[in-house]
């Protein structure tokens, strides 16, 4: 058990800004020159940024003896350590943000990687902190260019697959990009179509307050009612189904297997009818697509098409350093869970239950064979913990503080257990699901956004926005060995939003923001309403 005076705090990125503002600059100042320092090793050094961000997706490595599968035509390709989909998100993006800490530490000793708290009030007023999106910062007396805003590549990135499909590789010396932009600049093609849309956005200032617009859109979300279905965007508000209600909702969730991923969380909807569970990972999903490149589901009022950010993408979102603040906000919530359920010293996972095997949504994963049942003994690859080589495994950072050394400062939700619990008694008696979409025709993530349409008593079409649900995914899945074995999407909206009497009578339909050619004129996919 570690010393409590050796707990570092992970604070708040804003909580570092106001202690900057009133003179107290050391914390930021050392934050901003560990960042510095990771990015300038070179890039082979495990402490460096392009090797640490390079865990997460690209650079990839085609290994023809493993990834030659009967499903595909000629090739797949391994889409990187990450776990998604599956119960070891949570364990697997809590050692690795440790692990970039402990990088930082190695250029500043003692410095805390800090969490960007997406659903703070200062947040949901003026979106992203400063500090991660000004061009240039301060230290020793030199303006330098910012290293927490975006990442210049040492090296190219690419799948390294034999493909002609490159349009998301990146040269060496690209420089990540957030919405508005576009970063596809892998062919001749997409290079074009980039600039053709980067060159109406040619001021960073103006492009940061309208990535912050549409951040805070996404963080509000908007709350239809019957008596005002299609609110305006200019008056969000913290309510469902934003990414604020998302985030405050998943601290319900019964048990660590459903509050962990996506794959359990959609088994356990289906099996709980007129109950919607929220996991961690989908308001997750939902802040890589605000900050690369979607606009707001129910806001298509000004929003910018088009955009194709790094962070956006499961392939490149780790080289941009928002990344990391955003996960860190994960882990903190992942930590809330834990206190607010009393699993701060342990954990259980569901034996057998949907997202516990390795060939679920996340598929095969480094030394992993297809079908291996994942539990908290799994290795975390690549983490090691120790100089023999030892892999981190879930049982090692299940509490932050007596095992991995460090704790977090205040933040939003830190004293909410009644509001919590009170939201819960909200759940909708009928809910719309949604399945049959093929996340294999679709290159990239992409967003579906639900919408009814009933007859008024004068016979009138009304529109009733039900919601939206994330799939933050990979350009090419139907080549990903971690995505062949699960690729059916399906969706749960709240059906509170209608008159009771109108719910049966419906017509429901989705619309569809993605990336990539256009998709299949009739898209297979069904309706249906679920009893509660």
């Amino acid at each position: 058990m570690s010393d409590s005076n050796t707990i570092g705090v992970r604070h708040s990125v804003r909580y570092l800004q106001d202690q900057y503002d009133n003179g107290n600059k050391k914390p930021l100042e050392d934050l901003v020159r560990a960042w510095y320092g990771i990015k300038q090793l070179k890039p082979a050094d495990k402490r460096s940024f392009f090797m640490l961000g390079g865990y997460h997706g690209e650079p990839f490595i085609y290994r023809p003896p493993v990834d030659a599968l009967p499903q595909v035509d000629s090739y797949t390709y391994w889409g990187g350590y990450c776990n998604h989909g599956n119960v070891l998100f949570p364990t697997w993006h809590r050692v690795y943000v440790h692990k970039l800490e402990k990088a930082l530490q190695s250029i500043v000793p003692g410095v805390m990687m800090p969490f960007w708290d997406e659903t703070s009030e200062e947040t949901l007023k003026q979106g992203i902190p400063t500090v991660l999106t000004q061009e240039k910062f301060e230290l020793d007396g030199e303006m330098i260019d910012n290293p927490l805003r975006s990442f210049v590549l040492p090296l190219a990135l690419s799948d390294n697959l034999p493909s002609e499909d490159q349009a998301y590789a990146k040269p060496k010396g690209y420089e990540t990009v957030r919405y508005p932009l576009s970063g596809l600049v892998g062919t001749a093609a997409a290079r074009a179509e980039t600039k053709k849309h980067n060159d109406q956005y040619p001021n960073p200032e103006e492009n940061t307050k309208l990535l912050n617009d549409n951040v805070k859109a996404w963080l509000k979300g908007y709350d239809p009612t019957p008596e005002n279905p299609n609110p305006s965007p200019a008056a969000p508000n913290p309510s469902k189904p934003g990414i604020y209600w998302r985030y405050r909702n998943c601290l319900n969730a019964p048990n660590y297997t459903v509050f962990s991923n996506t794959t359990s969380a959609k088994q356990w909807n289906l099996d709980h009818t007129g109950e919607i569970i929220t996991p961690l990972e989908d308001p997750h999903n939902d802040v890589h697509l605000a900050v690369g490149g979607f606009f707001a589901p129910g806001t298509e009022f000004g929003q910018i098409a088009d955009a194709n950010g790094d962070m956006g993408e499961n392939n490149t979102a780790g080289m941009d350093p928002i990344f990391f603040f955003h996960h860190c906000n994960v882990d903190r919530m992942f930590w809330l869970w834990q206190k607010k359920n009393g699993k701060t010293d342990k954990i259980y996972i569901i034996p057998k239950y949907y997202g516990t095997s390795s060939s679920d949504s996340q598929g095969p994963t480094p030394g992993i064979a297809p079908g291996t049942a994942l539990d908290l003994d799994t290795p975390l690859n690549p983490f090691v913990k120790d100089e023999f080589g030892t892999i981190y495994t879930s049982k090692d950072c299940v509490n932050i503080e007596t095992q991995l050394d460090y704790t977090y400062g205040s933040g939003s939700f830190d004293e909410m257990p009644n509001a919590v619990a009170a939201e819960a008694e909200d759940t909708p008696k009928k809910t719309l699901v949604v399945r049959g979409i093929d996340r294999a025709l679709f290159q990239g993530s992409f967003v579906l956004s639900a919408y009814a349409t009933v007859k008024n008593d004068c016979g009138e079409d009304v529109k009733y926005y039900l919601g939206y649900h994330s799939v933050l995914s990979r350009r090419n899945v139907v080549k990903c060995a971690n995505c062949l074995t699960h690729l059916e999407v399906i969706a749960h909206f709240s059906l509170d939003t209608l008159p009771a009497d109108a719910i049966d009578k419906a017509e429901y339909h989705l619309a569809i923001q993605h990336r990539g050619p256009e998709l299949p004129a009739k898209l297979s996919y069904q309706f249906e309403v679920q009893e509660g």
